[in-house]
């Protein structure tokens, strides 16, 4: 079956930035609508494109609503309903918690968008106050950027980690969720080739969510002139599935689409002449890259 392309929207804001919002149809009869909480990011996660250009601005309430608004209406019936919203575009969406709290419920709302609240996930690098009010505060599905196994390549690769460390983010998720019922966290494993990527690490990331109620989704790294990783071979990346279902783990993997459009996971944005830098490689992984 031919897969079905994802398509790139160029948002112009008033105040002249470009955010970028992508709909993603799937085979399956749901089509989901990829929308930009911020122009740039601060987060300045090495892997990911956005965050080469700091941030510039966050997006208001009515920016972000509008992205779906545009999306249904524009597209609908070239692709059927649009089903899902994730907040996974441009931008750390809980380093704009108050207009990202306040977008969603309006995309849940009766009166409002009226999407299943299921439906609506918005995805986090790990901030761990924040996720604390919106588990507290919002009935959306929650996500969490955690491709790493160990506090070194976390550090690294995502700085943020320096700040909320594996032990303090999986230790208030594992303490959160006890309390809610029929609710998964989805933990997103972007695979970087030599990277986090090993049997060992397998192993490793079935002991840390141990007792956290969650889903595991393995995506497949969409290579960018901003950075210096590798794609996980997808006969790797299934071993590594392997492993995370013997031990018991639900685990769905993200094969790579769109990166031929700078349309895919990471690869939104434009950084411009002003970028944020890249960090000293731990020698042990120097060879990998």
């Amino acid at each position: 079956m031919e897969p079905v392309r994802m398509l790139q929207i160029l948002f112009s804001l008033e105040d002249g930035p470009v955010i970028e919002t992508v709909i993603i149809p799937c085979a399956r009869g749901r089509t989901t609508v990829c929308v930009s909480s911020q122009v740039g990011c601060a987060m300045n996660c090495q892997f990911c494109f956005t965050g080469r250009m700091g941030l510039r601005k966050h997006l208001s309430t009515a920016e972000i609503v509008e992205q779906a608004v545009f999306a249904r209406r524009l597209f609908s019936d070239e692709f059927g309903a649009i089903t899902n919203v994730v907040f996974m575009g441009m931008g750390e969406p809980f380093h704009n918690i108050d207009n990202v709290m306040k977008a969603s419920a309006i995309m849940v709302d009766e009166q409002g968008l009226h999407f299943s609240p299921r439906k609506v996930t918005v995805s986090t690098s790990g901030l761990v106050p924040q996720i604390k009010r919106f588990l507290h505060e919002s009935n959306c599905s929650l996500a969490v950027s955690l491709n790493a196994t160990t506090d070194e390549v976390r550090n690294w690769i995502m700085p943020i980690n320096r700040k909320y460390n594996l032990n303090l983010l999986l230790g208030t998720l594992r303490e959160e969720l006890c309390v809610r019922k029929n609710y998964r966290v989805l933990f997103e494993y972007v695979m970087l080739s030599g990277v986090n990527d090993s049997m060992d690490d397998a192993k490793r990331l079935i002991e840390l969510v141990q007792g956290i109620p969650c889903k595991i989704n393995l995506i497949s790294f969409n290579p960018h002139s901003g950075s210096q990783f590798k794609p996980t071979p997808d006969e790797k990346i299934l071993e590594f599935r392997n492993v995370l279902i013997q031990g018991g783990l639900i685990v769905f993997v993200r094969l790579s689409r769109g990166d031929d459009q700078m349309a895919a996971c990471g690869q939104l944005g434009e950084p411009g002449d002003y970028q944020l830098p890249l960090l000293r490689v731990p020698e042990k992984f120097q060879v990998a890259l």
